[in-house]
């Protein structure tokens, strides 16, 4: 990375802190107010979702009116500057509605397709993860080194599950499959804070199939700044049919069971 594409990360990694910290705060002191469903009746969005969204792109409208905007309950909006935000404005909806403190807002920056800046802040723990490219990964101002180097059998595994129900009998078939060969599986229900937990050792790995841009972005980088692998099926780039991160001694072990499992075509049907 050359020094301008360094201060344009830094740049925007500055400001990816001021967005999720500020829209964080706004959810903290919001209730969740109406309740709708959307793909599905387990599928959940609600008016603080709306709220901090609308927060949020206002915000990059203000500060940098050039760039596109990709939110998850917005869509998505052009720009001309080459620099895309991906927006999660409440990651764990269903455990914000339940009051489970396991859920935040995840703010994203790519430059040209490329992630470079990224946070994701707990708004029930004021917990803050950020990374800019190139620069590393951190907690609260502490640096991150991913988790603990252990081996397969040993490893405590975090996953998620989709909002289809036959997709989810199908991920449930894996995880049965799964869960002999390692230590233990958790279940938290925020894939960018899964992905940051991974970043800070309070797991070892993580897969999840089904998920969109906005979910992982900020994490993946996160993960991967804190020396983590972030990837796909074997030999793919993190995408809607698999996201995989661990450590490095154990992401290809992981990949390469996840992958015998079927982890990757649970989409398929």
């Amino acid at each position: 990375m050359d020094p301008a594409e360094r201060r344009l990360s830094e740049e925007l990694a500055g400001l990816c802190v001021e967005l999720a910290t500020g829209a964080a705060d706004l959810v903290r002191h919001t209730v969740a107010g109406r309740i709708d469903a959307k793909s599905t009746n387990t599928d959940l969005v609600t008016a603080a979702d709306r709220a901090s969204e609308s927060w949020l792109v206002q915000r990059i409208r203000a500060a940098r009116p050039d760039d596109a905007v990709l939110g998850e309950e917005s869509g998505e909006r052009d720009g001309t500057s080459g620099v895309r935000w991906l927006l999660d404005p409440i990651d764990g909806t269903v455990n914000f509605v339940l009051g489970l403190p396991q859920y935040a807002v995840s703010v994203a920056a790519e430059v040209r397709g490329r992630t470079v800046a990224g946070a994701v802040c707990n708004p029930a723990t004021g917990e803050l993860f950020t990374a800019a490219r190139g620069s590393g990964a951190f907690l609260d101002g502490t640096r991150l080194d991913g988790p603990r180097d252990v081996p397969l059998e040993r490893a405590v595994v975090a996953t998620g599950f989709a909002y289809v129900a036959a997709v989810r009998a199908r991920q449930a078939a894996v995880v049965a499959a799964l869960l002999p060969r390692v230590a233990d599986i958790r279940r938290l229900g925020s894939a960018s804070l899964d992905l940051c937990a991974v970043a800070c050792g309070r797991v070892d790995g993580y897969f999840e199939a089904g998920l969109n841009p906005w979910d992982w972005a900020a994490g993946a980088l996160i993960a991967e700044e804190a020396g983590c692998v972030v990837a796909g099926p074997p030999g793919r780039e993190p995408s809607a049919p698999l996201t995989v991160a661990a450590g490095r001694n154990l992401a290809a072990p992981l990949q390469n069971l996840l992958g015998e499992l079927g982890a990757g075509d649970v989409l398929d049907g």
